[in-house]
């Protein structure tokens, strides 16, 4: 497969992640560095956390969770190796300022605080048309 970014081949994108149809809330990766990555995710009808319209913000933590997995599963895309399976250890923070709506495009920023022995520490920020609508601080743990 072809690593170039920025790529939202859905088929690559579900590659490096363990989640599949129709529970994944991530489409596209715009740029990835080794503590950095940008996610996207268009929001449409068929969304199991859409209601009335809103993608509700259970939806926004998975997205965002998701995009750390992203993360993990570039990395070791980009080592060859196949990508291991992750959990949210914990949600120390999570504000939603607004919900996105059927037809938003959300864009998420990782930023990796801290990784030791698979637990990794990140702040997550959501934004959608350039204005934050939620941002979060989680620990992933890999298998």
């Amino acid at each position: 497969m072809e690593n170039k970014l920025p790529t939202s081949d859905q088929n690559f994108v579900e590659s490096l992640i363990p989640q599949r149809f129709p529970f994944v809330m991530v489409n596209s990766i715009t740029d990835y560095s080794e503590n950095h990555l940008i996610s996207g995710f268009e929001i449409k009808e068929e969304n199991i956390f859409v209601q009335n319209r809103v993608f509700q913000a259970s939806g926004l933590v998975e997205h965002q969770a998701q995009s750390v997995a992203l993360h993990t599963g570039y990395k070791f895309y980009l080592l060859g190796k196949e990508a291991p399976t992750g959990y949210i250890g914990a949600i120390k923070t999570f504000e939603a300022t607004a919900l996105p709506e059927l037809g938003d495009q959300l864009t998420s920023e990782i930023s990796i605080l801290n990784e030791l022995m698979g637990v990794t520490l990140v702040d997550v920020v959501t934004k959608v048309n350039d204005e934050i609508i939620a941002k979060s601080q989680m620990k992933t743990v890999i298998m």
